[in-house]
């Protein structure tokens, strides 16, 4: 039987089997699509999506393939310099198309041994008490004793499993396309600037190659988004916004979204799970789409692997739910609100010049800034110390750096007093005795996922933590202090 069977292989579902493989997880990937799209419907990576690929040993591939752009305050399009203090080692965002991080993350998965099958489409699936029957249009019938939907805003998982998707339908459409144009890429440039004075949904920027990246609003809302636009009539929008079509030809991809705002009220029913675009779809402004799928991959794939291996205690695979829904609904609402802030109604721009007055306070300004980038996000662990449920930033030890030891995915015991022990979960918990300048705490226990679960000094109140997040010890195993923790 496969232990885990991933359906779609954008990168929610490729970050997903790669971390499942760090933990000998037998992952099979399906895939619809015979071969890529070639959609770039992202555009870049947001700081912890740089420091998750860090974390992993994966940044310096797509350093090679992208471009840093400076870090700063663009909630709803309001421009303001970044503050002087971030909680990153990280500091920009990095400009990569998404077939480039596609194409990574499924080298990633398949270097690490997930089974990457294209061209093959999921039409049913039942559960039963032991695992999943996935059923495929060729007639093919797999046995899993898991599922994980990451296949969309329109996902079939979903829809099999009956989960419901609130929120709002689409009330506005863009039309996006990378095309060549005739028009003098300065002329571009002014028109653009011009008409986004008054439409900011509008954009017409160059590619690097002689191509361009347009996106204009559409007439109206199509009965059925999958269907790409023509040439025609992006053309046809772009001569009623800007009077001009630009000499655009010979597109290379065209496609449209909207904006509906909708989030699955569920993200497991029993053996079967939801993750990105499956679990939430949101209008694209601060381009947070991409990033909270790989999050959500993140967060779920060592808690899912921990269940596939055994150890994992109970409850932690519902904290997958627990966790990231409170965090796409969060990016729901801030899509909300900066949509409202781009409307041209007299109301709506007198509190977009409110925003923008507060923005220039530093807090407010980084508060949003942590907001897009989700480096601001905390895990309810319950009280404790101010870093417990936030991930941890990349700190240089003594040794080491911190994210070169989180290669593994592996839970990690950062000791700068050299007197503690995780002796009964040395098979899941990393030990490092090295010290931080940048740490002001005795010692951090890590999740794999970098988030911080303790913090102290006291060996007695590790061994009562280390259970809920790491399981019983080992049964060849004894903890430091010759107890093992009742169980949790």
């Amino acid at each position: 039987m496969i232990d885990v069977i991933v359906i779609g292989g954008g990168p929610t579902g490729m970050m997903l089997a790669a971390e499942l493989r760090l933990h000998g997880v037998h992952v099979v990937v399906l895939e619809k699509d015979a071969e890529p799209t070639g959609i770039a419907r992202s555009l870049g990576l947001h700081v912890r999506s740089i420091e998750v690929m860090d974390q992993r040993g994966l940044l310096d591939r797509f350093l090679a393939h992208g471009q840093k752009y400076p870090l700063h305050g663009h909630f709803a399009g309001i421009d303001k310099p970044r503050p002087d203090r971030m909680d990153t080692a990280h500091s920009y965002i990095l400009g990569i198309p998404q077939p480039v991080t596609d194409r990574l993350l499924a080298e990633r998965a398949s270097e690490l041994g997930a089974d990457v099958r294209r061209g093959r489409e999921l039409v049913g699936l039942s559960q039963e008490d032991d695992g999943v029957t996935a059923e495929l249009a060729d007639g093919t019938r797999l046995r899993a004793r898991h599922l994980v939907g990451c296949d969309g805003g329109r996902s079939t998982v979903r829809r099999l499993l009956g989960v419901a998707f609130p929120g709002e339908s689409a009330g506005t459409e863009w039309l996006v396309g990378e095309m060549e144009v005739t028009e003098d890429p300065a002329t571009i440039a002014a028109v653009v600037a011009d008409v986004r004075k008054t439409h900011r949904g509008f954009g017409a920027g160059p590619l690097g190659d002689g191509a361009f990246r347009v996106v204009v609003p559409a007439a109206g809302v199509t009965d059925d988004p999958a269907v790409p636009p023509t040439l025609e009539e992006l053309k046809r929008q772009l001569r009623v916004f800007a009077d001009t079509d630009f000499g655009a030809h010979s597109p290379r991809w065209l496609s449209r979204f909207g904006d509906a705002t909708r989030l699955a009220e569920r993200y497991r029913v029993g053996r079967v799970l939801l993750a990105g675009d499956a679990a939430h779809v949101h209008p694209p402004l601060g381009g947070q789409g991409l990033n909270l799928g790989v999050q959500d991959a993140f967060n779920l794939g060592w808690k899912l692997a921990a269940e596939v291996a055994g150890w994992a205690p109970e409850g932690l695979l519902d904290s997958y739910h627990i966790e990231r829904h409170p965090v796409a609904a969060d990016v729901l609402n801030n899509t909300r609100a900066q949509s409202e802030l781009l409307s041209l109604r007299p109301g709506a721009q007198a509190v977009r010049g409110l925003i923008a007055e507060l923005m220039d306070f530093e807090d407010v300004n980084r508060y949003l800034i942590e907001k897009i980038t989700a480096i601001g996000v905390r895990y309810d662990f319950g009280d404790g110390h101010e870093l417990l449920g936030r991930r941890l930033r990349d700190v240089e030890l003594k040794r080491a750096r911190l994210y070169d030891l989180t290669r593994e995915g592996r839970g990690l015991l950062l000791d700068q007093t050299g007197r503690l022990s995780v002796a009964g979960w040395t098979d899941r918990v990393d030990h490092v005795h090295d010290v931080s300048e940048e740490l002001d705490v005795p010692a951090v226990l890590l999740r794999p996922d970098g988030h911080v679960a303790w913090v102290g000094d006291d060996q007695q109140d590790l061994l009562d933590h280390l259970p809920r997040w790491f399981g019983h010890p080992a049964a060849d195993q004894v903890p430091a202090s010759g107890q093992v923790p009742p169980k949790r």
